[in-house]
């Protein structure tokens, strides 16, 4: 028994029957242009271009004014440019999902970011994104990009943006991604592989693992075609490649009992039926048998465009346009005959505004709950989609150990819960990096990176852990701290604890300390004096000990050193008004200037014998001193308030008078007592 088995998604996809109804809708205006080929489809394309739609290889081929068609790949920037210039009618036809691609890569350029582009160079799509970036690179696949990196080691060093051709293997991307996230640590990854590409690729894979031959419809320039064709070869030994039922030899089937068939993204329905059809007849299979239907009679061409358009069914994504919003629905156009429709509450439901939330003539994907051929409609669930994508990134995510990211959005004392897109995800007090005596609600609000370790659907369970995270992310910044770490490198570092001696501090997976006389240049008794828990602080290695991991960092800005600005200011013999800071027996120790104190020794506060510098000064007072000495290498500095007081006058000592009645006066005597006085006395003399 032969039987034939069409995979489902076969045939056209969302984008290019959008750009087949834009071509077909300006052509019944009359004829008109396109830049490339439309599609890869040379039969479309033929039958197209017999309806008046003539193909341009350059935008300078167009004539003054003529309307044009931008093909389904997209083009540059500097296309549209010169289409201006020509005062053309632009009829864009640029697949919305390759049109996000440029919006992408455009805002990476104005970023500075460089743009990495996984795909074929030659491709028109990636010709047409690589003219909306400035400094881009193409790779077709892993042996490519290790390569690049090698040739072009800067790529590993600047800040990298990745797209991928919406056409490409979901594989390579799983690939590719794994190995940009062993050299970049904040890559910005954008997964731009098409839905319906995936799905295609899917069902191939699965149709090749279990049937004997497998028949890939699709145009030799056709990338997509082309993956369907090298995904099936790695499960099925005999595969055909065809773009037509011309080029089908059956012959190569006869001996096969089931042959499967899918075709590419450009294929329109009848030529599938025409691959179909023309295995039944020349492999005598019995058409009853197939899962796949004979073709009808004859069509014309516009009849054979509309049964390409592919029928919607329940459970399948789509993607559409907002043309409208009421009050309850979002009016979606899916381009075929049905109008969709969205709930509005599901745009609202966390508070939103309806007219923030969404726009007219925005892009939707959504999931259809229910299709309405007599009214014409499609119930369609954007909530849904997102909770099925949801489940699915994190089953995906549990298996391969991917890092999400969420919100805490409830605490309780066994641990908390945290919100990825939809799906609920506890957390157990011990896997969430906090200290055994905080609180769970410390993490309310805050977004989270978290590992996935249990998963139950069914149940609706989902467990994970913060900590593996923080621990192994954590252990990787210290082994690159380590590697990189010198003597005199700065970091910025979170205040972690504080002894009386010093702080320790995080720079980034290592802990250093900083002592308690490196933290400010002014006087600090303790280190909570001036920082907390948790401040972000400049610190810069002093010392550090790679055998046994100790680190000294320093605090203190070198430039702010109060010694060097002392230095630079006075001199010995300058006087400077100074601040009576501590008294101590042998003296007082007094501030020049902030962080730079001088000693005033007992002898020199004042010009007389005191006991204790107690009996003069005390703390606070400010008085004026002279520098008297400077010793650099200690950096001590001696002070004298005794050195610009007035100096005690000297014994007078007068020369004896010789007149003629000296010799009968008495003669004084002058004694200058401790505190400069002086007193006459007049001795007693001895009589003859």
């Amino acid at each position: 028994m032969k039987s034939l088995i069409v995979a489902e998604s076969a045939g056209f996809c969302f984008g290019v029957e959008r750009s087949i109804r834009m071509a077909r809708e300006a052509l019944e205006a009359g004829e008109c242009y396109c830049l490339g080929e439309l599609i890869h489809n040379d039969d479309v394309v033929k039958l197209l271009g017999e309806k008046g739609l003539h193909t341009l290889e350059s935008p300078e081929e167009l004539p003054e004014g003529q309307r044009v068609v931008i093909r389904s790949h997209g083009v540059a920037e500097s296309v549209y440019t010169e289409l201006e210039k020509r005062n053309a009618r632009i009829l864009d036809a640029t697949c919305p999902r390759v049109a996000a691609i440029h919006r992408i890569v455009r805002r990476a350029s104005e970023e500075g970011r460089t743009v990495l582009i996984v795909g074929t160079a030659s491709h028109p799509e990636v010709m047409g994104i690589r003219g909306w970036c400035e400094r881009s690179f193409v790779v077709k696949n892993l042996e490519e990009l290790e390569a690049l990196c090698q040739n072009e080691p800067s790529i590993c060093t600047e800040p990298l943006t990745i797209v991928f051709q919406t056409t490409e293997i979901r594989e390579k991307h799983v690939q590719i991604v794994n190995f940009l996230k062993k050299l970049y640590t904040k890559p910005k990854i954008f997964d731009t592989i098409c839905e319906a590409t995936a799905k295609r690729q899917k069902e191939v894979r699965s149709l090749s693992e279990r049937c004997d031959a497998m028949v890939i419809i699709g145009g030799r320039s056709s990338a997509n075609s082309r993956h369907l064709y090298e995904l099936s070869k790695e499960s099925c030994e005999r595969v055909l490649y065809v773009s037509g039922a011309s080029e089908l030899d059956c012959s190569l089937l006869r001996d096969c009992d089931t042959i499967g068939i899918s075709a590419g993204a450009s294929v329109p329905a009848w030529i599938i039926k025409e691959v179909v059809n023309k295995m039944c007849d020349e492999i005598k299979t019995n058409p009853e048998e197939m899962t796949a239907e004979k073709p009808e009679a004859e069509k014309t061409f516009d009849e054979l465009l509309e049964d390409s358009i592919r029928t919607i069914y329940n459970g399948d994504t789509v993607t559409g346009y907002v043309v409208g919003i009421t009050a309850t629905e979002v009016i979606v156009d899916l381009g075929t005959k049905h109008s969709g429709y969205i709930a509005t509450e599901e745009f609202t439901e966390d508070g939103t505004k309806i007219e923030d939330a969404i726009h007219v003539g925005d892009q939707v994907e959504a999931c259809v709950v229910r299709v309405n051929d007599v009214e014409g409609t499609v119930a369609l669930s954007k909530r849904r989609l997102d909770s099925i994508r949801s489940w699915s990134d994190v089953e995906n995510a549990a298996a391969d150990g991917t890092v999400l990211e969420g919100k805490v959005t409830e605490d309780n004392k066994g641990g908390v819960v945290v919100n990825i897109r939809g799906i609920r995800v506890f957390v157990p007090a011990s896997q969430t990096d906090l200290p055994r005596e905080a609180a769970m609600s410390e993490l309310l609000g805050k977004t989270v990176r978290l590992k996935i370790t249990e998963v139950n659907r069914g149940r609706k369970r989902v467990v994970g852990s913060i900590r593996a995270v923080t621990n192994r992310e954590r252990k990787e910044r210290a082994e690159q701290i380590w590697n990189e770490i010198e003597v005199g490198k700065h970091y910025e570092g979170t205040v972690k604890s504080m002894t009386n001696f010093g702080a320790f501090v995080d720079i980034g997976g290592v802990d250093g300390m900083v002592h308690v006389s490196e933290i400010s240049w002014n006087r600090i008794n303790k280190p909570s004096d001036v920082l907390n828990i948790g401040d972000k602080i400049d610190v810069y290695v002093i010392k550090l000990d790679t055998e046994k991991h100790k680190i000294s960092l320093g605090h203190r800005d070198p430039n702010m050193n109060p010694w060097k600005r002392f230095t630079d200011t006075y001199a010995v013999g300058d006087v400077a008004k100074v601040t009576v800071v501590k008294l101590m027996p042998f003296g007082a120790f007094a501030e020049v200037l902030p962080g730079v104190d001088g000693l005033i020794h007992i002898s020199q506060i004042a010009n007389r014998r005191i006991a204790a510098p107690g009996e003069v000064l005390t703390v606070g007072d400010v008085v004026d001193a002279k520098i008297t000495n400077i010793d650099f290498e200690k950096q001590k500095i001696s002070l004298s308030i005794r050195a610009l007081s007035e100096p005690a006058p000297a014994p007078v000592v007068e020369e004896p008078v010789e007149e003629e009645f000296a010799a009968e006066e008495d003669a004084l005597v002058y004694e200058v007592g401790a505190d400069g006085s002086a007193t006459g006395v007049a001795p007693e003399m001895d009589e003859e």
